[in-house]
């Protein structure tokens, strides 16, 4: 298949783009990597009348700590945390998630923020944004708006993400299950702990991949708080999941498949962050 006609620019300004963005009223569609956008073009599940090219536009490939943030601006690739970038758990933890992203052809040119956008209920760094209460930036004509939200408006693009730091002494576990290396999610889990005498003083608990979009469990992390790490309580914790969650149903797991699959995945995700 090949794409229907459309017209190309290539900004080298963010307020270019914006420009662009708002003169095409809900026709122009942005491109970073391409790596979801040009697949869904190809087979005309996107149809955009005009391509806005933001490759050049040298603001947006920016990653920095700023006060309490972690700010990845909408060029960084997913290639660019196969190692921790800076000290603490949350370099560590962004490190672990980006290897079960597709592969690495394909990293070298997607985008965080592409990923983001695009909202998929199976993309990684959609949970992790989820789990870590990441804020979002959105950049329009009338100025910017910070949302945890997966719904842009037309003349919208997003122009970076913030995801708060860890504390140093929080730990982490990531768990996905998917058919082969590389699939899409059919489900998966990210737990952060940070422990005090021994017991779970704070907890997160996200989900991925079992229902139309990521979140955390409230339910989940409340089994959590004040316990002991251990087997039974996360079987808690992992059980407050499966009880709450409504699950996709498609070609890959059927409902009772995925809420079966949300006990292992939360269930082995602590694991890891206890370990």
């Amino acid at each position: 298949m090949k794409p229907a006609p459309f017209a190309y620019h290539a900004p080298r300004e963010v307020a270019e783009a914006l420009d662009l963005l708002a003169r095409f009223d809900g026709d122009g569609r942005i491109l970073a990597g391409g790596q979801s956008l040009v697949p869904m073009m190809a087979f005309r599940l996107a149809n955009p009348a005009q391509l806005i090219d933001i490759n050049r536009i040298a603001a947006l490939d920016r990653l920095e700590t700023r006060g309490e943030a972690l700010v990845v601006g909408a060029l960084k690739r997913h290639a660019a945390f196969h190692r921790p970038v800076g000290e603490g758990p949350l370099g560590a933890l962004l490190a672990t998630v980006v290897k079960h992203i597709a592969h690495a052809p394909i990293r070298t040119r997607g985008t965080m923020c592409g990923s983001l956008a695009h909202a998929d209920p199976a993309s990684e760094w959609c949970m992790v944004a989820a789990t870590l209460d990441a804020r979002i930036v959105a950049a329009s004509k009338t100025g910017e708006r910070g949302v945890m939200t997966t719904a842009l408006e037309p003349g919208e693009m997003i122009v970076e993400v913030r995801f708060p730091l860890l504390s140093p002494d929080a730990r982490f576990g990531f768990y996905e299950f998917s058919r082969r290396p590389g699939d899409f999610a059919i489900a998966m889990s990210l737990a952060v702990l940070r422990l005090a005498a021994g017991r779970i003083a704070e907890a997160r608990i996200g989900i991925g991949g079992l229902e139309a979009l990521p979140r955390r469990v409230a339910a989940a992390e409340a089994a959590l708080v004040g316990e002991a790490p251990g087997d039974a309580v996360f079987r808690a914790a992992a059980e407050a999941v499966a009880a709450e969650i409504d699950p996709l149903e498609d070609l890959q797991a059927d409902a009772p498949y995925r809420r079966d699959l949300a006990r292992v995945v939360v269930r082995r995700a602590l694991e890891r962050a206890a370990a």
